[in-house]
């Protein structure tokens, strides 16, 4: 090993950073923010209920953790959130945004509604996020990592059959969002290279929440079908990819969109 060629351990490690992941409390949130936390990050967790943020950060490994109760739907509330983070931990390195509100309605009874609340609290919202805390970096002239969560179906198109039949469905306003977060980061990569900041995407592909496995299997039996390694995700198998993107493993990626699909996108 050369002098200067640091061990793929401390590549990953995150000890003396602080990370915020929106949404944390959530079947995928929880699962980065632990996978964060057990790297070393200091984390700042948040949730629309203050005493569910606070009750996670308490949960996770090491000390220092912060929950706080956030909704970036308020976008007005997002530069006083950015410094209260600033002002009790002194920094921020990471950002995941990964907190969504979005409705779920048919292709058939979606309105401009749905649309609206998913783009302002989806991609509006994740923008103005960002931006703050690489205002947060420039002052400090340090490096940073935003990773914004989006889906393998802004990628590709749902499968109709998938769906036909059951009380589930696969909402156009979603897909529309995530797509457009997917390029959003790519944007945003390109212009925030000169300050050292790197955006990335994680898309997630089909990761069911535990009540949807139970309550529905021939949707969970599909799905099945149409994933290479025939199997639903685990929100663990998420851990890894967050962690490279937020540590120094992941220090000459950016502008890119990680699927992380069990090779669904592939076929």
């Amino acid at each position: 090993m050369s002098p200067t060629e640091r061990s793929v351990v401390d590549l990953m490690s995150l000890r003396g950073r602080v990370a915020i992941v929106t949404g944390a409390c959530g079947w995928l949130g929880s699962a980065m923010s632990r996978a964060l936390a057990e790297v070393g990050a200091t984390m700042v967790v948040t949730s629309r209920h203050a005493h569910e943020a606070e009750r996670f950060a308490a949960s996770l490994p090491g000390e220092g953790h912060i929950g706080i109760g956030f909704d970036q739907g308020d976008t007005d509330s997002i530069p006083g959130f950015v410094a209260n983070v600033v002002d009790r931990l002194g920094r921020i390195d990471v950002l995941v945004n990964n907190a969504y509100g979005g409705t779920a309605p048919s292709i058939d009874t979606a309105t401009a509604e749905d649309f609206d609340r998913a783009y302002h609290v989806g991609a509006t919202a994740y923008f103005l996020l960002a931006r703050q805390v690489v205002f947060h970096l420039r002052e400090r002239k340090a490096p940073g990592s935003v990773i914004n969560i989006a889906s393998m179906y802004g990628v590709v198109a749902s499968y109709p059959s998938a769906y036909e039949g059951l009380p589930v469905n696969s909402p156009p306003n979603y897909h529309g969002l995530k797509g457009g977060v997917v390029h959003l980061t790519r944007h945003l990569a390109a212009y925030w290279a000169q300050d050292g900041v790197r955006v990335n995407t994680i898309s997630p592909g089909p990761f069911p929440k535990t009540e949807t496995i139970t309550s529905q299997p021939e949707f969970i039996h599909r799905l099945e079908q149409k994933v290479p390694l025939g199997r639903m995700g685990n929100p663990e198998e998420l851990k890894g990819a967050v962690v490279l993107l937020a540590s120094d493993a992941g220090s000459f990626i950016t502008g890119q969109n990680l699927l992380v699909d069990g090779g669904w996108t592939a076929w």
